[in-house]
């Protein structure tokens, strides 16, 4: 086996797709397929059970894709040693984040880093923040930019950029919630989370500190919809289905921003620490080491 082999079957166990894998990997599906037999023809056991609908790792596959990656980190490892020996910044660099994250943090980074690391491959996967230290925690990718959590393990290094208040937002047209907040302010009612039906993150830095601050003051959120993202929960506000809750600077960079308008007088929760995080291991590779240098460098 081949360490391009090694590539495909971490990408596989990964996506758990073939079309997906083969679209990461610039290959066909066959031959994503092809490759994947040749790897289990060589292990001598099956890798993936294989149906219509889905790939599943057999019990062999789950121990062999750990061999995979360990033997994968090591070999791009040792590619950083000779490189330094070379005195040269190259190999390939994953990034991960956000639509928002690459508007606003990473288009400022991206073309100094092409400029001064022309040899370097930049892979850029986007998607939930609310994934990203998980992804740098697995080795799926490099380097993410992420809101920093409440609590960092050890083995993963932070560096703040910036900073985003959470801002809770409303429709700008008129319409039911528009309507049920004005009668609530002429009634002179205190607004609070739990009086409007609200579009909330699955899962994240911003749901948890919501959900806090409602288990705080004895409230009950009022959910409307749950979705994956904050760039979904301004769709959907700007729709009319409800309030929600966003750092302002998903906000400030999306295309919906006319769609919708910050709410005065709510709660005010603690603001998004926004920087780029890796594992601290992968520092002593030269090109995730020249995106972490040359981030601080970058005024946001």
């Amino acid at each position: 086996m081949d360490f391009k082999q090694l590539e495909i079957f971490a990408v596989l166990v990964e996506e758990l797709h073939f079309a997906r894998t083969a679209k990461r990997c610039h290959m066909t599906a066959s031959a994503v397929t092809r490759s994947i037999q040749r790897l289990e023809g060589e292990v001598g056991r099956q890798l993936l059970l294989r149906s219509n609908r889905s790939v599943e790792l057999t019990q062999a596959g789950i121990s062999f894709a750990e061999y995979a990656r360990d033997c994968l980190e090591k070999w791009r490892l040792l590619q950083a040693e000779m490189a330094l020996e070379a005195d040269t910044v190259s190999g390939r660099l994953k990034v991960y984040g956000s639509v928002t994250a690459s508007y606003s943090v990473l288009s400022k980074i991206l073309p100094s880093f092409r400029q001064a690391y022309s040899d370097v491959e930049i892979m850029l996967h986007t998607g939930d923040q609310a994934n990203a230290v998980e992804r740098v925690l697995s080795g799926q990718d490099d380097m993410a930019i992420a809101a920093m959590p409440e609590h960092l393990t050890d083995s993963i290094a932070f560096k703040t950029l910036t900073f985003s208040p959470l801002r809770f937002i409303m429709p700008a047209e008129p319409g039911p919630i528009v309507e049920k907040i004005e009668h609530l302010e002429q009634t002179r009612q205190a607004l609070n989370p739990s009086l409007l039906p609200m579009i909330v993150a699955e899962q994240g830095l911003a749901r948890n500190r919501l959900d806090a601050y409602m288990k705080e003051h004895g409230l009950k959120l009022n959910i409307y919809a749950s979705v994956s993202g904050h760039e979904a929960i301004i769709s959907m506000v700007a729709l009319g289905f409800g309030i929600g809750l966003v750092p302002e600077i998903v906000i400030h960079h999306s295309p919906l921003q006319d769609k919708i308008c910050v709410m005065e007088d709510m709660p005010e929760l603690q603001a998004f620490q926004i920087g780029v995080c890796v594992l601290k291991q992968r520092l002593a590779l030269p090109v995730v080491k020249a995106f972490w240098d040359l981030a601080s460098d970058i005024e946001f």
